[in-house]
């Protein structure tokens, strides 16, 4: 394989990847180091999908490949869900293109001979598929651009990690599984070297793929465990973000383990999490535009910051489903979980929902809402349209937290999917910020999903009736 991607650093002072050129995935592939691209993208629930292409012929036409439409309508099993305007049987499924974004063409060093590139979604006439993660992250982002403002982000995710493989996982109907870890191991290094032949694995992967790492640690939970990856702008990171997932998951399936990025996998141990944090920053001068001379809570912060702050706040209810997209998301909001309750914000204060950290340069906003389930590209795009919603209408949050925000009287966060589906259906803020028909399209889709669960009939039933009712 050839050398990983070089790690530049930007002039925003992160740390960025110089993705392969098409010269350089050549020479690979006369080389016979390279064999095969997969082309891919993110459906709606953050999953990649795609094709794999043979490497002689994408270099031939590297224009992508077609796909058929109906991979945004589809369920967790692949059943096409009816209702969806986008694609349905009238419509008879036709085809979208997959555009290769050659700014995220890399190496796969767990794959042999592969490398990756993640694409657009586009119709026929080349324009963006207005429904797509992607493409409704590059339109916000578009929206800040002509502010002459650029966002910065960094993921944090967390995972349990099982030494019960992913099929055998399966056969027995995900009961039983061994964690790989058998105590709460936050920060221990004890307990977590003995995963160091998966989360050691993680971190040296992606570092070869070009996403530069800062670290793993055990978390609150038995065999859990969280990967920090360097920030960057933030449709980058967004990007770093799946592939991370599709990092940890398939090098996990290929050493017999399993990871799960389930918001709330066992109701006796914490969530996993996917903080969010986020500052903007002027292209012109390229400086943190959140950090400025208003002195609050001991921060010294911007009129920007507090807008950006105030909007998000103001909209963080109507676009819940954005940050929480499953019914297994909301099991995790629990008091002193770690998790947030309620829509409050603190400096450095982790029982809040909105936790406020660094200063100068470095000073962002921590999000600490989604879970590990949050497809990024609808996270990121719905932070920065309630964003841009309070820089324009000089919104200001409420003060800040003091204390236990689980004590607090804030606005508690929805209990369910469908009570967040209904806000963020309704919104006229974001339809206005999204367009009809991405609120449409992904209201029909989280509705789907909970219609779903409520038709199951779940082991909790039956542990709790089948004998005693």
């Amino acid at each position: 394989m050839p050398a990983r991607p070089k790690l530049l650093t930007s002039n925003y002072g992160c740390i960025m990847t110089e993705a392969w050129t098409e010269d350089q995935l050549a020479e690979a592939t006369k080389d016979g180091l390279v064999d095969t691209v997969v082309l891919a993208f993110t459906d709606h629930y953050g999953r990649l999908m795609g094709k794999r292409l043979d490497a002689e012929f994408f270099l031939q036409d590297s224009s992508g490949t077609h796909a058929c439409d109906y991979l945004l309508t589809v369920d967790m099993e692949m059943e096409p869900v009816e209702g969806y305007a986008f694609s349905n049987w009238d419509l008879g499924y036709g085809d979208l293109h997959l555009t290769p974004d050659m700014n995220t063409l890399r190496p796969v060093p767990w794959l042999d001979r592969t490398a990756l590139v993640l694409c657009d979604l586009v119709t026929h006439d080349e324009t963006l598929i207005p429904v797509g993660p992607r493409s409704i992250l590059r339109r916000q982002i578009q929206r800040l651009q002509d502010l002459g403002v650029e966002a910065m982000a960094a993921s944090e995710l967390e995972y349990f990690l099982y030494r019960t493989s992913y099929r055998d996982a399966s056969i027995g109907d995900y009961r039983n599984l061994e964690p790989a870890g058998w105590y709460v191991e936050d920060y221990h290094l004890l307990q977590g070297a003995r995963t160091e032949d998966l989360n050691g694995a993680f971190r040296r992967h992606l570092k070869d793929m070009g996403i530069p790492v800062e670290s793993t640690k055990g978390e609150f939970g038995r065999g859990q465990h969280e990967l920090n990856i360097r920030w960057c702008d933030v449709l980058e990171m967004a990007d770093r973000h799946v592939l991370l997932k599709q990092c940890v998951k398939e090098v996990a399936d290929q050493q017999g383990a399993a990871a799960t990025f389930m918001a709330k996998p066992h109701d006796t141990e914490a969530g996993s999490s996917s903080h969010l944090h986020l500052s903007v920053w002027s292209i012109e001068q390229r400086i943190n535009l959140f950090s400025g001379e208003h002195e609050t809570a001991g921060l010294k912060v911007s009129d920007t910051f507090l807008s950006f702050l105030g909007g998000w706040l103001s909209h963080l209810q109507e676009l819940m489903p954005c940050f929480a997209p499953t019914v297994n998301s909301y099991k995790r909001y629990q008091s002193q979980s770690w998790a947030p309750t309620g829509a409050a914000w603190s400096p450095d204060n982790r029982t809040a929902g909105f936790r406020i950290v660094g200063e100068g340069p470095s000073l962002r906003i921590e999000c600490r809402v989604p879970g590990a389930d949050v497809n990024p590209y609808l996270a990121y795009a719905a932070a920065i349209a309630a964003g841009i919603d309070g820089i324009e209408s000089e919104a200001r949050p409420p003060p800040p937290m003091k204390g236990d925000a689980y004590q607090s009287v804030a606005s508690p966060l929805p209990g369910t999917l469908v009570e967040a589906v209904e806000g963020f259906e309704t919104s006229v803020f974001a339809r206005r910020a999204f367009g009809d028909d991405v609120v449409d399209h992904y209201s029909h889709f989280w509705r789907s999903e909970a219609a779903a669960f409520n038709s199951a009939v779940t082991d909790w039933e039956r542990r709790r009736y089948f004998e005693r009712i």
